[in-house]
């Protein structure tokens, strides 16, 4: 009767494994949801608009994607075979960047067959990311991590004064912004218990509240219902119900991109297991992490699901509130599930405003950047070693994603892979910089010490895992 007291005790919300209150659980898995279902709908629509798809292709497409995010979440969460899925609370969702970068030049068969492609370029990848974890120490996973929370400002900054509608810059969208915003920061601060670690959803809800209330009244138009009368009650996807087709230039780019991708995911499951677990990823679960990432999005083609990413947004969110819990992850995975199966509850998360959800993620890309700081500083010291490092991944990589046009003459796969996403860049400059700068006396009595701490992080997690057993 102890033990069972003890795994349903709230402490179990910080634990991986047991059973944290339901009463608990669930809005912290909420929470989640409404973060991850406005941007995995954003680039379905985006595409499917690009695309001139037909209304019924429409749904479909946001079912498909709201489905793939639910399936993704899973496999992260409980690995199905030893290897395959992290086995942490790694939320995913569909990727902005790939498919509305690969649908302006592609049909989208052409960026269902490139999927395949890359997703067997992505699998390679995390095969093989065991003999080049060196390459990824911690002064360059940090400097991803960093680059991520700092290339996420420009869109939660737009967002916040109101997204791709009417209502962008105008007062209302920023009043609904700073307000939900100081809901989060008021929860965050001074709340106790499940007002504290629930802060962005309690944001969220009160930013909506406000958000309907000033469209009641005729303020401004910035929620609109007519998509909950539209959408239906249940439907499953079809397979090859887009089709498939494979163009060279679109697998060769798509191969790129995966890889990138992955980097990405590699910065998210650092940045996840700093702020949430207090040590650095495993190789088996970063492997792990990136197998099944790939190998989701090869069998997600051919239901027409779009490729998946890890969702920054809500790694921060892990940071912020220290839960890690997988129930509450499986929570929001099978709340997702159901809006893909049950079109009409997808519709009205739908509604929430890109300002009340600009004004909660804001602080949660903070604290993103604030742990890529963390971590390239851990130590103490901050070398100029590390300076350049940093500073000079960081910088260039951001500085080229700011700039449109800057590398239109060079070749096109530099541009595909620099300016795309900060982070990719950033990676791929901090990589060779590590392996080629010198290194004095102060720069070695670091890494070892960075080595010994992680080797103690390391047989703490094996002592919890045989004790676990």
């Amino acid at each position: 009767m102890q033990q069972h007291t003890r795994q349903t005790s709230p402490s179990t919300l910080f634990q991986l494994n047991g059973i944290p209150p339901m009463d608990k659980a669930i809005p912290l898995g909420f929470q989640h949801v409404v973060v991850a279902i406005v941007s995995t709908v954003s680039p379905a629509l985006l595409v499917a608009n690009t695309a001139n798809m037909a209304a019924d292709q429409k749904i479909m497409l946001v079912q498909v994607s709201l489905l793939m995010t639910a399936v993704a979440i899973l496999l992260q969460l409980f690995p199905i075979v030893r290897g395959f899925g992290s086995g942490l609370p790694l939320v995913m969702g569909i990727s902005f960047i790939l498919p509305t970068l690969m649908i302006e030049r592609f049909t989208f068969a052409e960026m269902m067959g490139a999927q395949i492609i890359g997703g067997i370029a992505g699998a390679l990848f995390a095969v093989f990311l065991k003999p080049i974890r060196k390459l990824f120490p911690t002064i360059v996973t940090g400097t991803v991590v960093m680059t991520i929370g700092m290339s996420m400002y420009p869109i939660a900054m737009r967002n916040m004064a109101g997204g791709y509608t009417d209502n962008f810059g105008t007062a209302p969208a920023w009043i609904v912004t700073l307000f939900t915003l100081l809901v989060v920061v008021i929860c965050d601060n001074w709340g106790k218990g499940i007002i504290r670690l629930g802060a962005v959803l309690w944001g969220l809800i009160a930013g909506y509240i406000l958000a309907v209330i000033l469209t009641e009244i005729g303020v401004a138009p910035l929620v609109n219902f007519s998509a909950i009368g539209e959408a239906g009650w249940f439907s499953l996807p079809r397979p090859m119900q887009f089709g498939v087709s494979f163009n060279t230039t679109a697998c060769i780019s798509m191969a790129i991109l995966f890889v990138a991708n992955s980097l990405q995911t590699i910065g998210d499951m650092s940045s996840l297991t700093v702020g949430g677990f207090d040590r650095m990823p495993t190789d088996r679960e970063l492997s792990g992490g990136i197998l099944a990432q790939s190998v989701g999005a090869i069998v997600g083609a051919l239901f027409g699901g779009m490729p998946t990413c890890s969702y920054s947004e809500c790694v921060g969110i892990v940071t912020v509130t220290k839960v890690v819990n997988r129930v509450v992850f499986a929570i929001a995975a099978f709340a997702l599930l159901l809006c893909g199966l049950v079109p009409k509850f997808a519709s009205v998360l739908t509604t929430v405003p890109e300002c009340v959800l600009g004004g909660a993620v804001i602080s949660v890309f903070a604290v993103i950047t604030m742990t890529g700081v963390r971590m390239v500083t851990g130590s103490g010291r901050f070398t100029n070693r590390k300076a350049t490092i940093v500073g000079l991944s960081v910088a260039v990589s951001i500085g080229i994603t700011q700039v449109d046009g800057c590398m239109s003459g060079l070749p096109e796969v530099f541009d595909t892979v620099f300016g795309s996403f900060a982070p990719v860049g950033a990676a791929l400059i901090a990589i060779p910089l590590n392996l080629l700068l010198p290194k004095n006396q102060e720069d070695l009595d670091d890494e070892q010490e960075q080595r010994e701490r992680e080797e103690k992080q390391m047989e703490a997690l094996k002592r919890k895992e045989v004790s676990a057993k």
